[in-house]
């Protein structure tokens, strides 16, 4: 008779092996694509048989939904918690600038995933929250961009729109040729980008 020990791990050894499966998966979403990717192929890379994956996720709709929906929870509620701060505006655009470059740093596939596959996988019905995620990240940036008007931080002739649709852009984009542990730190590419972005790259005349 197993013990409740050896009971224990085996319960603790699902959850973590479930969480190395979407990893696995993520990788091969980001690099493949998702619709390239079949339920074989990400069997083959965990070394298991493809019955066996089934005893996890029942499709791989139903991994991408999860490693989509885990991403953006957490990503959205460092945004939330930044629009709920008490810090002036300038500085809360600059978190938002560092918190966006960490997500790209930490999760890397996950970005890509949502940047390559967001609108195909948005013609189903179960991942219509994609583009309720659009829009709160468009809320996200217009209302720090428009604080930073109100409050003088950002200049009166601002044209928000176009403001925010270029950082959404910039920033997102880095996906595909930043690398986490490479030459340059997270932070010191949003800090780079966050003196590009509010102090530009001309040389200034001391008046």
């Amino acid at each position: 008779m197993p013990s409740s020990t050896a009971g224990g791990a085996v319960e603790a050894a699902a959850p973590n092996r479930r969480q190395e499966l979407l990893a696995i998966a993520a990788g091969l979403f980001a690099s493949k694509g998702f619709k390239n990717t079949t339920v074989r192929d990400i069997a083959d890379a965990a070394g298991i048989l493809s019955g066996s994956l089934y005893h996890h996720f029942d499709s791989k709709e139903s991994m991408v939904d999860e490693i989509l929906s885990t991403f953006q929870e957490d990503l959205f509620g460092k945004y939330d918690a930044i629009l709920r701060s008490d810090d002036d505006a300038r500085s809360r655009l600059e978190q938002a600038v560092e918190v966006s470059f960490e997500a790209i740093d930490q999760h890397p596939h996950e970005v890509a995933i949502f940047q390559n596959e967001a609108a195909f996988l948005g013609t189903f019905e179960r991942f219509g929250y994609l583009a309720e995620r659009n829009r709160q990240s468009r809320e996200v940036w217009l209302t720090l961009l428009h604080d930073g008007v109100r409050t003088g931080a950002l200049r009166s002739d601002l044209d928000v729109e176009l403001t925010y649709r270029f950082i959404r852009d910039t920033v997102w984009v880095a996906v595909a040729w930043y690398r986490p542990g490479g030459r340059f730190g997270y932070r010191d590419v949003a800090r780079q980008y966050l003196t590009i972005l509010l102090d530009g790259i001309a040389t200034r005349e001391d008046t």
